[in-house]
């Protein structure tokens, strides 16, 4: 009698701690863009604006089958929505704005990559990579003592180095030109990161997030795939990436992960480059080409993937690339009006593991 008591005990006790895990997940929320009742619930507390225009003037709220248009708080992306569809407008201070289709999204289990960001969501750099922007900006004034402004933040991380560059010029000195501010950029770069390798630069410029190392394992002997995605050119991102897995012991990123995409190679004069600096986040490729081309799963099987990013650009990146997205804090997300569009968002590596595996 005493052995089945105790048998039963156990029992209940092991059912309660396994229905105590559905507590910590939240049910995967309605999509905004694509559900009716989402959009019409947008709000002001939703980081969502709702607009009667698109900014080319092309669409009109409730004129020709558009039933509403919102943008993020950054004012980056713009989405029209129609009774079946929504699409998604995505300007450029450069001067190629681009639409693209919004894509139904949903998570399959059992998840068969996961796509993460680099800056902030792997590794602590963007405060490094705004003092590069900041001293690029003072190089064009002469004004060594200049300092950027906290409203100024969801616009110097997370997208292209130009669009950084122009975003700074058209606040602070018009009258440049994002040419030459690509040139101080890339001249500080060069000197900071030799500094760095030396042992001379700025301390702790490159530092891990803290559960990455166990993270990233857990996911190999998951046999989940893992890309890394990011906006910076490879000569920017590379150091980064080598920096963190030394710092972790953890051997060639190059063998570690599955697929790793950057933005390229500059363009400079009597060099080739690559393309990179007109269609990265929020634009969709970056991350459709890792899965896609990276990791060779097709876009019928997108819903098996999820991306994790930390960055506003980076959320409509995901989002537009058609898979299911996971924001963690610490970047531009709130500040940048995307938080409600991530299905889930995290605060550390131990929530992600719990969304991937239950």
């Amino acid at each position: 009698m005493t052995n089945k008591i105790d048998s039963n005990a156990e029992y209940c006790r092991e059912l309660k701690n396994y229905l105590g895990k559905f507590k910590i997940i939240k049910k995967e929320k309605m999509d905004i863009l694509t559900d009716k009742s989402a959009y019409r619930k947008t709000n002001n507390n939703s980081g969502l604006v709702k607009l009667q225009q698109s900014g080319d003037g092309k669409f009109h709220t409730n004129k020709d089958g558009v039933q509403a248009i919102i943008t993020t708080s950054d004012n980056k992306v713009e989405f029209i929505i129609f009774e079946g569809h929504t699409l998604a407008y995505v300007k450029s201070s450069m001067g190629y704005s681009a639409y693209y289709p919004v894509h139904p999204i949903s998570l399959n289990k059992p998840v068969k990559a996961v796509l993460m960001d680099l800056d902030g969501t792997s590794v602590r750099s963007e405060e490094f990579w705004i003092w590069i922007i900041q001293k690029t900006t003072a190089s064009l004034l002469g004004n060594p003592k200049f300092e950027l402004e906290d409203a100024d933040l969801p616009f110097v991380s997370g997208h292209s180095v130009s669009e950084h560059l122009q975003y700074c010029i058209q606040k602070y000195c018009p009258e440049k030109k994002v040419e030459d501010a690509r040139n101080f950029y890339y001249q500080h770069t060069h000197f900071e990161m030799q500094e760095i390798m030396e042992g001379r630069g700025m301390k702790n410029a490159f530092i891990p997030v803290q559960g990455l190392k166990d993270f990233l394992y857990e996911l190999k002997s998951m046999k989940i795939k893992i890309g890394l995605v990011t906006s910076g050119l490879y000569e920017k991102a590379w150091p980064e990436i080598l920096s963190a897995f030394r710092t972790l012991d953890m051997g060639d990123p190059k063998d570690f992960y599955d697929t790793i995409i950057t933005a390229g190679f500059p363009l400079r004069k009597g060099e080739p480059g690559t393309l990179g600096e007109l269609a990265p986040k929020p634009h969709p490729w970056l991350y459709a080409e890792a899965c896609r081309v990276g990791l060779g799963i097709p876009f019928s099987e997108r819903s098996s993937v999820l991306g994790i990013e930390d960055s506003s650009a980076g959320v409509c990146s995901i989002r537009l690339a058609g898979f299911t997205t996971i924001g963690v804090d610490g970047g531009n997300i709130i500040e940048g009006g995307t938080k409600s569009l991530c299905q889930h968002f995290c605060h550390d590596f131990d929530e992600i593991l719990k969304i991937i595996k239950l």
